[in-house]
């Protein structure tokens, strides 16, 4: 077979231009040779070979050294890419660790075995030259092979040969049986480099002066071309840009495998590029390396280009997992919370352990409690009409709301949950309180949550979402539904909530029950006992507040879905006597029921105060205390009937006193220092000017109603509201009311009276107005404030009265009118004049007393 040389000359196989070597003539020169090497020969009597690790180069000095008649050859597909695993181990150099691995193996039928023995293969057998090392590359799959041959043989007709031949004869490794093994010869000076420096597909050519005082000219297209293309196909040139200041210039040549862009880096790096092929006058000098390629993904080139397709896709698949996986083990865990399955101190056991500590004396702790609890159950005895309404209610089928209304301290929650349902298996406690105190829509949600027992919840995902709502708005115009509102995240959980509730309430239904035909809900309108309760504490806590609207809203809405699909019985509990207003909205054609709790009657509290004292007693004598004497016990009893009367049966109150009283003081004195206590709250609270801008009243309008009350039990509400200082009168008495300074009391559904907020204020009233500096004091700035009122009407009147006056004449029917306005302007005066006599009165008090 016939092939064309690269120096335009024919060569073949014998090629008349390389010289007949025998096998004697080429054993001799691998003889003459053989002192150097230190690897066996290729064969018997063959070209000999050397295999000394030279990962990096001759001398390490990063390239081979070749004399006058030497070449190198570069053959690809020795080594599997694959292998480059082997840098990233510690303390092994992967190109010596095969070199030496490889040397024990002499089996040239395998691909990977010695380098010298694929070499072997790769040759042929009248090829003229000597190979005098071999030095394998792992990193790029191949193997340099420098050879020497005799005077007047062309580099590029062994080329050429050994090219023909291993097309005849291909040789295909078993890691690669798709590509053969190729060999090109090396045109440059390779740098033989052993950094961590992994192939790509793509090579970097940059073009260097041949010497530093000459130039370098940029190649163009069509010489690169020209020069890579042999070694593989070739998918983009890409020369430097035009406008580019980067130097030495440069361009990317991309192939479409990586093992071409291995051959030609090898065989062209440092390849001088000669004036009569463009390489300028003094030539160019070739630097080639490997260039990093971004690997384009079509999946998300086509994600971030379709954002309006790809963000609402997203956020429904998330959506779907959330429901799927998250939603059961919430469900699940609000069971568990309701029936306080995962609580320990509700196991048999538990509670069997608890009881026998109980019992035992010298726990004095668990003792005290029994005390207390004898002690509150005069005041349950009290209202056994009201626990027995309640109880019974809870066995009627009524869908309606049942709301225990009364004042702070009242024992509401007492009543419900340790008289009621002490013995109601399943309850569910939602304090609103806990929610409204608590800052922010994430510590809101996350409040809500803790409060049924709803868990996983990330709440701090709510303002990451935002965040990520917020950059899709500014991406394609419209909101991609990431982010929730507060109000959705109360809705699933409540939702969650209600799907947790009807499983505890079905729970006791079997199959074989009389009625298996009866739907879910028919079987819960027949069985009320079986419904779980539900008590909403603190409801309408801060009504006026932010969102605090929104979040009573959503639970009265709740609420009412548990109620009227026989889900579970609810309990309001709360101390707003508006309640009506805002349930109205969830149930608006049911009537509520009903049970409103009021202080204790002086009896009660006598009894409850005494049964603390005499647990005390009792208590002092076991611990071996000296306690108080029988006379001293009875007039501090006698002395009760007179300081029950001036403080009420309010039950904070009545505990209160009963701890005084313990300390050693006398009902008169503790009672003493209760009311100043309470009238310190009260001037902390409603009349001194912090805060302003939260109040719906001024200490004015405090202060008026704390003298007037001071003076009368009960105020008419009709003629409070007709005061001057009260114009949005019925707006300041309800929030008085609902920060608990007064209590508006009703008749036929209408208010008509206004009484202090606890029993305990209408002394403290009197204590505040018997301080004669502070009663000046304010009293001056409610004549300040009305003076400030009668002064613009007299304005508004003479205003009123000088545009009548410029009127061509004086009508008669204007007459009454001008009357009128001087009549009402001479009565604003004279009480403008009355004010500020009392006013210099105050003023002249506050001089003189501190």
């Amino acid at each position: 077979m016939i092939l064309p040389s690269s120096a335009g000359r024919v060569v073949g196989r014998p090629s008349p231009y390389l010289p007949a070597f025998s096998r004697k003539q080429l054993f001799y020169t691998a003889r003459a040779a053989r002192p150097t090497l230190s690897a066996p020969t290729l064969a018997k009597g063959r070209r000999a070979t050397t295999t000394t690790s030279t990962e990096s180069g001759d001398n390490e000095s990063g390239h081979i050294q070749t004399q006058k008649n030497e070449g190198i050859f570069f053959f690809d597909n020795v080594f599997p890419l694959r292998l480059q695993w082997l840098n990233r181990i510690p303390y092994l150099n992967p190109d010596k660790f095969l070199a030496d691995s490889l040397s024990k193996i002499n089996h040239p039928n395998l691909a990977l075995a010695n380098p010298g023995s694929i070499i072997k293969r790769a040759l042929p057998e009248n090829l003229p030259l000597r190979v005098e090392k071999i030095l394998p590359r792992l990193r790029e799959g191949g193997a340099f092979v420098k050879f020497s041959h005799e005077e007047g043989i062309n580099g590029a007709e062994l080329e050429s040969t050994l090219k023909q031949y291993l097309q005849d004869k291909p040789i295909t490794p078993w890691f690669n049986p798709f590509r053969r093994v190729r060999a090109f010869l090396v045109q440059g000076k390779p740098w033989i480099e052993d950094l961590y420096r992994v192939p790509t597909a793509m090579v970097k050519v940059e073009f260097l002066p041949t010497a530093p005082e000459n130039s370098a000219a940029e190649i163009s297209q069509e010489t690169l071309y020209s020069l890579f293309r042999k070694y593989g196909k070739l998918s983009e040139i890409a020369p430097q840009p035009s406008d580019s200041k980067i130097t030495p210039r440069y361009a990317f040549v991309d192939y479409t495998r990586v093992r071409f862009a291995a051959m030609a880096k090898n065989c062209m790096h440092g390849y001088v590029v000669p004036p009569e092929e463009g390489g300028g006058k003094t030539g160019t000098l070739l630097k080639l390396s490997y260039e990093s390629k971004k690997k384009s993904n079509w999946i998300w080139d086509w994600m971030t280009n379709h954002p309006r397709i790809v963000i609402p896709l997203l956020v429904a698949l998330l959506g779907a997992a959330s429901v799927t996986v998250f939603d059961p083990i919430r469900t699940f865990f609000i069971r568990m919370h309701v029936t306080h399955g995962l609580h320990l101190e509700d196991q048999p056991i538990i509670r069997w352990i608890r009881g026998q500590l109980m019992r035992g004396y010298d726990i004095i702790r668990f003792r005290k409690a029994k005390r207390e609890d004898e002690s509150l159950r005069i005041v349950w005895e009290d209202r056994q009409g009201a626990v027995d309404q309640l109880t019974t209610w809870l066995i009627e089928t009524a869908d309606t709301f049942i709301v225990v209304q009364g004042p702070r301290g009242a024992g509401k929650r007492e009543l419900v949950v340790d008289q009621a349902l002490k013995d109601r298996p399943n309850t569910l406690i939602i304090d609103c309180k806990k929610i409204q105190e608590a800052r922010g829509d994430g510590n809101t949600i996350a409040a809500a949550a803790a409060e049924v027992g709803y868990r996983p919840v990330f709440s701090w995902m709510n303002s990451m979402s935002s965040m990520v709502d917020l950059a899709a708005t500014a991406t394609i115009g419209t909101k991609a539904g990431f982010s929730e509102t507060l109000e959705t995240q109360l809705a699933k959980i409540w939702g969650n909530t209600t799907s947790a509730l009807k499983q505890i309430a079905l729970a006791p239904r079997k199959k074989g029950d009389k009625d298996p035909q009866m739907a879910d809900d028919e079987w819960l309108e027949a069985h009320p006992e079986h419904r779980p309760v539900v008590i909403i504490d603190n409801f309408l806590h801060k009504n006026n507040e932010g969102s605090a609207s929104m979040v009573y809203d959503k639970l009265g809405e709740w609420a009412a879905v548990l109620t009227t699909q026989n889900i579970a019985h609810v309990i309001f509990l709360t101390t707003d006597v508006s309640f009506s207003k805002s349930l109205s909205k969830a149930l608006p054609d049911r009537v509520f029921r009903q049970i409103t709790l009021s202080d204790c009657s002086p009896d009660v509290a006598k009894k409850f105060v005494a049964k603390h004292l005499d647990a005390d007693s009792e208590d002092k004598r076991q611990a071996g205390e000296q306690d108080v004497s029988a006379a001293q016990r009875q007039s501090d009893l006698d002395e009760l009937d007179s300081v029950i009367q001036v403080l009420g049966g309010r039950l904070t109150d009545l505990e209160f006193l009963a701890r005084r009283i313990k300390t050693g003081e006398s009902p008169g004195k503790a009672v003493r220092q209760i009311i100043e206590q309470s009238a310190s709250e009260i001037l902390k609270m409603y009349l001194l000017d912090i805060d302003v801008s939260t109040r719906k009243w001024t200490p004015q309008q405090a202060w008026l109603l704390i003298k007037e009350l001071a003076a009368n039990e009960t105020l008419r509400y009709n003629e409070l509201i007709l005061h001057d200082l009260f114009k949005d009168g019925e707006t300041v008495l309800q929030a008085l009311e609902q920060a608990e300074l007064i209590s508006i009391t009703s008749k036929n559904g209408r208010p008509y009276g206004i009484k202090p907020g606890k029993p305990v204020y209408q002394s403290a009233f009197e204590y505040l107005t018997d301080d004669l500096v502070l009663k000046a004091r304010l009293d001056l700035a409610i004549f300040t404030q009305l003076i400030g009122l009668e002064t613009k009407n007299v304005e508004k009147y003479e205003t009123e009265l000088s545009k009548l006056a410029e009127l061509p004449g004086t009508p008669s029917q204007l007459k009454p009118r001008i009357t009128w306005c001087l009549d009402k302007a001479m009565a604003s005066q004279e009480k403008i004049m009355k004010y500020e006599a009392q006013s210099a009165k105050l003023k002249k008090l506050l001089a003189e007393k501190y």
